[in-house]
């Protein structure tokens, strides 16, 4: 009778049968080992019995485990040993091994190895094959599994060189110790990110040719070459990301996260290339692509606008990520400091006369964060310009 070659390769997981309960009335010796399967890996179920009738009845069993192993004991004798796969028919026999002995003086190992030679040399010519192509595909699979643990590893330290990236005023600062010059902390700060950048682009170089076809690996790429200003790469490697995820078949979608990120990385090299409609179209992309963090996309794009000095599109911009979500406070401030570009003084009393919407930005901010980073800075603003309204946070005059 052809025996289920499928069934003995141990790829599937199966429930555990319960372990058969023996009453020991005598000294026992005991009994270990470990299963492997014909295609090399470890048994995950099924059981170790031993037998005085040639495998028709167990005297004692053992429960394998789901790596393999068992172990148990048994009384002092000659048995049968045999390994049965968790849902091979009752009378049906996996493995065995004659003329197994028992003492109460050792612990014997017996491992069930169905890769040796003995083994296979019983199957027939149809099993042979079946086994040799089980084989490849466990060979391919093993080969994927192991670029993939390779990939996760890589990407666990990109993760972290980014944040340290990300953190480099504070890296710098603790390096440089008390009072450094500010050419001498963005010296520092450029040291730092440059490096972290760096180790960023040579890991992601690699591991983007290993696996082409995984969109977050070119984000990662593009983040490290965006932060080394090197924006036609990161502009050809963000348009990558964004080829291959808009490409998913269902039942798959689009990763919006992917999507976001890459057209906001997009937007930024338009802003700082002085593409403004581009920019602004790259990153109403990703706000519509990632509604979750439109907020933050946009804010960004209002930051990159500020770093340009483009305060127009500096305002546009905060005015779409405070209306997305007005709860947040840095919005308020950022379009504040685009509007205050265009105040003007006062030549009677000296005191800035801010544009319309400047004042209310401010105190906005204010009331979102009235202990924020920017707080004092914003109330020294109030205090020293002429008030068009009554407010709490600076003098209570009239523009006339």
């Amino acid at each position: 009778m052809k025996r289920n070659l499928a069934l003995w390769l141990g790829l599937l997981t199966f429930a555990l049968l319960p372990a058969l309960a023996q009453a020991p009335s005598k000294p026992m010796g005991k009994i270990h080992g470990h299963i492997t399967m014909m295609t090399g890996i470890p048994a995950n179920a099924g059981t170790v019995s031993l037998s005085t009738d040639n495998g028709q009845t167990a005297k004692f069993a053992f429960q394998v485990t789901a790596t393999g192993d068992y172990a148990g004991q048994a009384n002092p004798g000659t048995y049968m040993a045999i390994y049965r796969e968790a849902d091979v028919a009752v009378g049906k026999i996996t493995d065995s091994f004659e003329d197994v002995k028992i003492s109460l003086d050792r612990d014997l190992q017996l491992d069930f190895d169905m890769t040796r030679k003995e083994f296979i040399n019983k199957l027939s010519p149809a099993e042979k094959k079946e086994l040799e192509e089980l084989k490849a595909k466990n060979a391919d699979a093993m080969k994927s599994n192991a670029v993939v643990k390779a990939l996760n590893a890589d990407i666990k330290m990109v993760v972290q060189d980014i944040k340290d990236a990300d953190g480099a005023q504070d890296a710098a600062l603790k390096e440089l110790g008390a009072s450094p010059t500010r050419s001498e902390l963005a010296a520092k700060v450029a040291e730092i990110k440059t490096a972290k950048f760096t180790d960023v682009e040579t890991i992601m170089l690699k591991d983007t040719q290993v696996r082409q076809d995984v969109s977050a690996l070119w984000i990662y790429l593009g983040l490290a070459q965006l932060g080394l200003q090197k924006y036609d790469d990161a502009a050809a490697t963000y348009k990558k990301a964004i080829t291959l995820e808009s490409a998913v078949k269902p039942p798959k979608k689009p990763e919006p996260s992917i999507l976001g990120q890459a057209n906001a990385g997009l937007g930024e090299i338009y802003a700082r290339a002085g593409k403004v409609p581009e920019a602004v179209e790259a990153y109403d992309t990703a706000a519509a692509a990632n509604p979750e963090s439109a907020s933050l996309y946009l804010t960004n794009e209002s930051v990159i606008f500020s770093q340009m000095g483009n305060a127009d599109a500096q305002v546009v911009a905060a005015d779409k990520a405070i209306k997305i979500d007005p709860t947040q406070a840095f919005p308020y401030y950022i379009k504040g400091q685009g509007l205050i570009q265009k105040a003007e003084i006062d030549t009677k009393t000296g005191k800035m006369i801010l544009p319309p919407g400047c004042e209310e930005a401010y105190e906005k901010y204010l009331e979102l964060a009235p202990t924020g980073r920017y707080a004092a800075d914003v109330k020294g603003i109030l205090a020293e310009a002429v008030q068009t309204h009554s407010s709490s946070f600076g003098t209570k005059s009239k523009k006339k």
